[in-house]
């Protein structure tokens, strides 16, 4: 297994960070344009059986507190002031980022209870170096870049750091192999593998991979060049059962003369007829 007082592999524990938020009442597109330039972020709120709320968030507040994370899952004690219920504890859920810029423009928070467990996904980080790595050239892959976890939020971890140290050319760890933290529930099918050691690419089969795709390539152009070929200098079509084949027309190379007309003699049999 992996993990264990022997093992150098660590899990850290999320811990809730205080954050001050605002209910929003700015729904419509260009009030949320407006906030985005005040420095806001608009925010929502669901969960724990209540209908969402709109929220809105201090965007540098944000901005340091998904920074100083080791991912974007975060445990917030969320403060919301003028609020009835001023207190909520909630995880972030989803941060949409503007496509060019990266600059966010809308968070999720999913409300939870601190006496019920929760499902989130947790991303999974290598330490060491492996051995097959190391001394035998090979290639560390990883399979799955984050675990699904279930636990109570005090529980959760933030990410999972699995010591790769002891792998070699070939090996791999799986779900089952990893040790979860106390009271946390490692999800999904445990033969799944992680993270693996695959062997190195020699030169020749890095060179022979390269001349078979150079040979596919090269015959792939050569079957659209007789494909081309083959469509300019097509045989006419023969001709069809109890139809004759086009007479050759007049003039053409290697075309047959016509023949004399009935009423028409050949020079020869003229002379014949005047020795007569």
């Amino acid at each position: 297994m992996i993990g264990g007082p022997e093992s150098p592999e660590r899990k850290f524990k999320m811990k809730s960070v205080l954050l001050n938020v605002f209910a929003r009442k700015q729904v419509k597109r260009s009030e949320v344009k407006k906030l985005r330039a005040s420095g806001r972020i608009p925010a929502v709120i669901y969960g724990r059986e209540k209908e969402p709320q709109n929220l809105e968030v201090n965007a540098t507040e944000m901005q340091e507190l998904i920074h100083r994370s080791a991912s974007e899952n975060v445990l917030v004690d969320l403060a919301v002031k003028d609020d009835p219920r001023p207190k909520r504890l909630a995880l972030v859920q989803e941060v949409q980022h503007h496509a060019l810029s990266g600059r966010m423009l809308h968070v999720d928070f999913h409300e939870v209870a601190e006496d019920e467990k929760v499902t989130i996904m947790v991303p999974v980080e290598t330490e060491g170096e492996a051995a097959g790595v190391k001394t035998g050239g090979g290639v560390l892959e990883h399979v799955l870049f984050k675990l699904k976890v279930r636990a109570l939020p005090k529980d959760l971890p933030e990410v999972i750091m699995v010591d790769v140290s002891s792998l070699e050319i070939g090996q791999s760890i799986h779900i089952g192999d990893i040790k979860p933290p106390p009271n946390v529930e490692l999800l999904g099918d445990k033969s799944i593998s992680v993270l693996s050691v695959a062997a190195p690419i020699s030169e020749a089969q890095e060179a022979a991979a390269l001349e078979t795709g150079a040979e596919g390539a090269a015959g792939e152009v050569e079957m659209i060049k007789e494909k081309k070929e083959g469509e300019e200098g097509a045989a006419a079509p023969a001709a069809k059962a109890g139809e004759k084949a086009p007479a050759a027309k007049a003039g053409e190379k290697g075309a047959a003369a016509p023949a004399a007309k009935g009423a028409e003699k050949a020079p020869a049999a003229k002379a014949a007829e005047k020795k007569k």
